[in-house]
């Protein structure tokens, strides 16, 4: 059996409803920022959901050149983009390391969507000779690990995870074990999505997963009582993930140290959480479990906090299981009301924000929040962050499917 080792989080990059690169994005949660208004990704008139959270000011052909950003969809981009950050960010040098022990874990929840209704498109209407040459590498779900294997020369395991909502947290989940127990030295984690489109929307409205609400500071309400669906969002959260001992040797800057990870399938229904969460509550006890801590040693929960009834209705039955009596003291936030659920990228994005709430000493608001709701009783740090100092954070995503994940980030500290 392979000796357990040490993980490290050395990098971050993000792309979001609210910031194009982590500080912005760090910027927008500290302020309270919401990323949500008008859809302008396409022509929403004859839609019910005129909101979501989209990416702004985002020009691939200035970043790829207009052949390379052709040839990859948009949730491909999003990831690139994102890792070329984080990858900066760590301070790793390609030509100084062995690639092959850097490996990639990315996830999209559904992949290159836009790709496939223009391509769907022109088969209809043209015919299949004009169904791109590119329309299955473009959209295909795994390329977007892959264009990120190839943009940084990573030659390790290349990996595309998914699990709905839950794909971010589960690609994080995965690279830790992966380098925990000595199969990689450096893996590059995190999710994407880019599915704002009109099936995307019209998918999601119909099987009344979104909100149809107009204002849009009263749309995506986690855990408060008026909430009735979620704002779909896009982007893209990646983590450079390192084994300690290798990080130290080239004097990285260390943000967090991963302890914990679990993943749980509820077996009960395609898009509705087991009652009571009971799936989403053992991910959290399990994860806890694996970083050998008890409750009351988490400081803060990033909760899925979705804005639907079912799911924070019941991720709060799950936290009051999973942490017993500690509940009602443990601080609960959801980040979507800021960015809205980027679906497949929730955990990549969430995870950033829970390291650097770890960094700064800063536990984020559930901002929008109004009407309090007797089902969604805990600490959900309404409206207004607080300054405090965070010795461990867990950070949970559920997905359709029943698929559960919860991670947990420790402040680093040296061993004594």
């Amino acid at each position: 059996m392979k000796m357990e080792r040490r993980v490290v989080i050395t990098g971050l990059g993000a792309i979001t409803p609210i910031g194009n690169n982590v500080n912005e994005f760090w910027n927008g949660i500290k302020q309270g920022k919401c990323g949500i208004d008008k859809i302008k990704n396409f022509d929403s008139t004859n839609f019910k959901v005129k909101l979501a959270g989209e990416v702004k000011g985002f020009n691939p052909d200035e970043i790829f050149g207009r052949r390379e950003a052709r040839r990859m969809d948009r949730f491909s981009q999003f990831a690139v983009v994102a890792t070329r950050e984080a990858w900066n960010d760590s301070g790793l040098d390609k030509e100084k390391e062995d690639m092959t022990r850097v490996g990639v874990i990315i996830g999209s929840g559904i992949g290159g969507l836009e790709t496939i209704e223009k391509d769907n498109k022109n088969y209809i209407e043209k015919g299949p000779d004009r169904v791109s040459p590119m329309y299955i590498p473009m959209s295909i779900g795994n390329m977007a690990a892959g264009n990120v294997a190839i943009d940084i020369g990573a030659k390790g395991e290349s990996i595309s995870m998914v699990t709905a909502c839950a794909s971010g947290t589960h690609c994080i989940g995965e690279s830790f074990r992966m380098i925990k127990h000595g199969y990689q030295d450096i893996v590059i984690a995190g999710g994407t999505e880019a599915s704002i489109t009109p099936t995307g929307i019209a998918g999601f409205t119909n099987i009344k997963a979104l909100t149809l609400a107009t204002d849009k500071n009263r749309a995506s309400i986690p855990f408060d009582k008026e909430r009735s669906g979620f704002v779909m969002g896009e982007g893209a959260g990646v983590l450079v993930l390192e084994e300690l001992e290798h990080a130290k040797a080239r004097g990285a800057k260390i943000y967090a140290e991963i302890v914990g990870y679990s993943a749980t399938s509820d077996s009960y229904h395609i898009t509705s959480p087991a009652p009571e969460g009971e799936g989403g509550a053992r991910a959290m006890k399990l994860a806890m479990e694996d970083a050998k801590i008890e409750p009351k040693e988490i400081t803060y929960i990033n909760a899925h906090g979705t804005s639907t009834h079912l799911n924070d209705s019941c991720e709060t039955a799950a936290i009051k299981t999973a942490l017993g009596d500690y509940a009602k003291d443990v601080m609960v936030s959801s980040t979507k009301g800021n960015t809205g659920h980027l679906l497949g990228a929730a955990g990549g994005v969430e995870a950033v924000i829970c390291v650097k709430a770890i960094e700064d000493k800063f536990i984020p608001p559930t901002i929008n929040y109004k009407v309090p709701d007797e089902e969604c009783d805990l600490d959900i740090v309404p409206n207004e962050g607080r300054n405090i100092e965070i010795n461990y954070a867990m950070s949970n995503s559920l997905g359709f499917g029943g698929h559960n994940a919860s991670i947990i980030l420790k402040k680093y500290e040296e061993e004594k």
